[in-house]
């Protein structure tokens, strides 16, 4: 299965925003790709760089919405899987949600962020509230896909549920600012979860500078044995190609051997949960 990472900077015209993803999708299946994924709010600016101010709802759409409308019009044309990232608006409640549209052009369902930071320049609590949905994973044309978005990858629990689930490929939106971490770490996280869940892991980056932060792009791909196999460049929009052979998570460490051992019964004693 060949997956395209598509990291790209954000202005404040969402409506060119959104037209330039699709025209990178566009370009991601011309070059062959069966799955597409975009990073955290791709389509716009990132909004928790400030606290909240004022009714930060009218910055949100709903899910089906205009925007994924649009996107699931190319996907059923180009016959891609597509995963999006939007500032959802549900009522009056609002989350960091990710799409996942099948290759037909199918809405599949929706991921909310479960997992809601504050701290400088990340003020979230302010705009999200944790999400209701799970850790669902996707059967598509591509194949069984989960979402973690940004904040939830750091949740090994987390990822735990998306492969006990089955997921052969999990997708990372994220908004990683340049600097944000020691040299290594950023990748060594997502290297690991790999190694012990036995999947591959694409994160895909903001990138570009904004009000207070300037997002670094580097978006990578991981396969099941922790190697990243796939690296995008710093601080430039571009489209990241992995092509990835998913029976190697049936041959993984992970699926042979550390999922087989496991001794649930044990667990939540230990954490006291």
């Amino acid at each position: 299965m060949r997956l395209a990472l598509i990291q790209q900077h954000a202005t404040v015209d969402k409506q060119a925003d959104v037209c330039r993803g699709l025209e990178a999708l566009r370009h991601a299946a011309s070059e062959g790709a069966e799955c597409a994924c975009f990073a955290e709010l791709a389509f716009e600016r990132f909004h928790p760089q400030g606290p909240a101010k004022g009714d930060v709802a009218s910055l949100a759409e709903p899910v089906p919405g205009p925007t994924t409308a649009l996107f699931c019009e190319t996907a059923r044309e180009l016959g891609v899987v597509v995963v999006i990232n939007l500032f959802e608006r549900d009522a009056d409640k609002l989350y960091d949600c990710s799409p996942v549209i099948d290759a037909d052009g199918s809405l599949l369902g929706k991921t909310r962020m479960v997992h809601i930071t504050d701290y400088p320049c990340f003020h979230e609590k302010g705009y999200y509230m944790p999400g209701d949905t799970g850790a669902p994973v996707y059967e598509t044309a591509a194949g069984r896909i989960g979402v973690a978005i940004c904040y939830d990858r750091h949740f090994p629990e987390y990822m735990r549920a998306l492969v006990l689930q089955g997921a052969e490929l999990v997708l990372v939106p994220q908004a990683g600012a340049l600097d944000e971490w020691p040299d290594g770490l950023f990748e060594a996280e997502i290297q690991v979860a790999a190694f012990q869940n036995g999947n591959f892991v694409g994160l895909c980056n903001r990138v570009g500078q904004e009000d207070r932060l300037t997002f670094s792009g580097e978006s990578f791909v991981c396969s099941p044995d922790g190697t990243v196999i796939a690296r995008a460049p710093s601080g430039e929009d571009h489209i990241l190609y992995a092509d990835l052979d998913l029976a190697a998570v049936g041959k993984s460490h992970a699926r042979r051997l550390f999922l087989n051992d496991r001794r649930p019964e044990l667990y939540d004693d230990w954490l006291g949960e």
